[in-house]
């Protein structure tokens, strides 16, 4: 994923504007959408702003290969008006992905043996069902 990408999504994840995000960078609205498009390419000095306003490290902004997955979890604070504060958390790793992937798994699995037992359970009710009839036929 392209810095610029990353940008318009943690951007969009945070509830600003690009209008909001140019005010704060001091520049016009025309050139910080050139950002988000790719048409520009920053200076490190107008990362580091943007890195700054989305309240991460510059690093996380664009230390990610293309190769690497790019997990957004943005959770809301207390609003103050209309605006919500949040905090982005960009991880570059797979290892949430992959805990992710082995809690599903295992999710999975859990449902095959419950669906089994309930399987074995309801045969075992229809086999009792059975004796009950064969016994109520012995008792007549």
């Amino acid at each position: 994923m392209s810095v610029n990408d990353k940008i318009r999504l943690i951007r969009e994840a945070k509830g600003l504007t690009q209008e909001q995000v140019a005010e704060k960078m001091e520049m016009s609205p025309n050139a910080y959408g050139n950002i988000e498009r790719g048409d520009n390419d920053p200076k490190l000095s107008k990362l580091q702003k943007i890195a700054e306003i989305f309240e991460i490290d510059l690093s996380e902004l664009i230390g990610l290969s293309e190769k690497e997955n790019l997990t957004i979890n943005f959770a809301n604070y207390q609003r103050n008006g209309k605006n919500p504060k949040s905090k982005v958390y960009i991880s570059s790793s797979n290892s949430e992905l992959e805990k992710q992937q082995l809690i599903n798994e295992l999710k999975d699995k859990e449902l095959t043996m419950k669906d089994r037992e309930i399987n074995l359970q309801q045969r075992e009710i229809e086999h009792l069902k059975e004796i009950i009839t064969l016994m109520k036929k012995d008792a007549v």
